[in-house]
């Protein structure tokens, strides 16, 4: 197949099984090809849809297989993808599930998307070793509060106005999710300090604590911010998570 148009038109028609054949498609002979078009169209849309079902296997669990498959097609018809890595396809599937009337009242469904970006993101990001309680051990006390860590490439703080981090984990193991009140707020924290990706709830406070951190804070500020947020903030169980989920980088192994 050979084509004359432009790659944003090509694309735009390729996404859409509503749009016509683009004039300049044309086959090996030279005439034009809307039949030899439609089956790379079908194609690439089975495809993406198949990648969309990859990337959201929570989502599509919890809406249920045909009904996703037909909300990806029109995802697919709204966002297009802009690079041949399709593992980076479905950046914008949260913001469309905020808006997708369909789904309104699944509150949680976003966050439950964001989720699944941050896991997929933690799966390709860079090994490192993770600073651990005997790191930690062995810093000088009169410098723990100035003490500044790098946070591992891997990591994500997950923060929801739903329970999406238990429902998130509840799908992904197939257990039910009767116990869980979808309405409950609850922060996560997304890593890989081996070769698995790990999702753990968080106490609160403990999201700020560790936000603070990644941004550059000092230990000292960061448990202040999170202490300042929430009264009933536990600072040892908070560093407690961050060391047993491997959150940041070993010291000098900063970059």
């Amino acid at each position: 197949m050979q084509t004359t148009v432009s790659n944003r038109e090509f694309t735009a028609a390729l996404s859409d099984p509503e749009k016509a054949t683009p004039e300049g498609i044309r086959g090996p002979d030279r005439k034009k090809s809307a039949k030899r078009f439609d089956i790379y169209r079908n194609n690439v849309i089975y495809g993406l849809i198949e990648a969309l079902g990859d990337i959201f296997p929570a989502v599509e669990r919890l809406v249920g297989e045909n009904f996703f498959r037909d909300m990806a097609r029109l995802y697919i018809r709204a966002n297009p993808p802009d690079s041949p890595l399709l593992f980076r396809y479905g950046k914008a599937m949260p913001d469309f599930l905020a808006t997708f009337e369909p789904v309104a009242h699944l509150s949680y469904l976003p966050d439950i998307a964001r989720i699944e970006l941050a896991w997929l993101d933690a799966f390709h990001a860079a090994d490192r070793s993770c600073f651990s309680a005997a790191d930690l051990a062995a810093a000088p006390e009169s410098q723990l509060d100035d003490l500044r860590l790098t946070p591992h490439p891997a990591t994500r703080v997950i923060r929801s106005r739903s329970a999406a981090v238990s429902i998130f984990s509840a799908t992904r193991s197939g257990a039910s999710l009767s116990e869980i009140d979808p309405t409950a707020p609850e922060d996560g924290l997304v890593t890989r300090p081996g070769h698995d990706v790990q999702i753990r709830r968080l106490p609160p406070g403990a999201a700020t604590f560790l936000q603070s951190l990644i941004d550059g804070a000092r230990l000292a500020d960061a448990a202040e911010a999170a202490g300042l947020e929430y009264a009933e903030f536990d600072l040892p169980a908070a560093i407690r998570a961050m060391l047993e989920a491997g959150a940041f980088n070993k010291r000098g192994q900063e970059t």
